[in-house]
């Protein structure tokens, strides 16, 4: 009689263990998952901020190698419709190249500007990122000297 007692005490504690365990690992899974989304947005970021820099200085060194025409570069901001012509080129480069596009830089508020004081030159680059509305931006500054 006092097996059958046991027995009866321990019905379903079985269960109840593996619904905890499975209960425990649902939530590591979910943490891994959290992990990798923070990992992909860090790289999408981080690709932003090196496609800026490049699409910076990229323009540095057409201004470096033109240094004759140096004040004609300046714009703020610079679009499509106002600069010289390679800047122009430079601004259809940051908003439509599907490699090194920008995200955001169609917005008024985000077009780039060159500032040139004297030999030095001011680069800026903004985007915004898809997911957030918060509007980065790279600075490049550059002393430009006379040819």
């Amino acid at each position: 009689m006092r097996a059958h007692l046991d027995i009866d005490r321990q019905a379903g504690v079985f269960l109840l263990e593996a619904l905890i365990a499975i209960l425990i690992f649902s939530m590591g899974i979910l943490a891994l998952v959290g992990f990798q989304a923070a990992a992909i947005s860090s790289v999408s970021e981080a690709k932003y901020r090196t496609d800026a820099s490049f699409h910076a200085n990229r323009i540095i060194g057409q201004m470096w190698v033109d240094r004759a025409n140096l004040a004609s570069y300046g714009c703020d901001p610079c679009t499509t419709n106002n600069g010289n012509a390679k800047t122009r080129q430079w601004v259809k480069g940051i908003q439509s190249s599907a490699e090194t596009g920008l995200p955001g830089v169609t917005d008024a508020a985000n077009q780039p500007s060159i500032a040139i004081a004297g030999n030095t030159v001011t680069v800026t680059v903004r985007w915004q990122s898809p997911r957030t509305a918060v509007v980065h931006s790279h600075v490049a500054t550059a002393y430009i000297s006379g040819p």
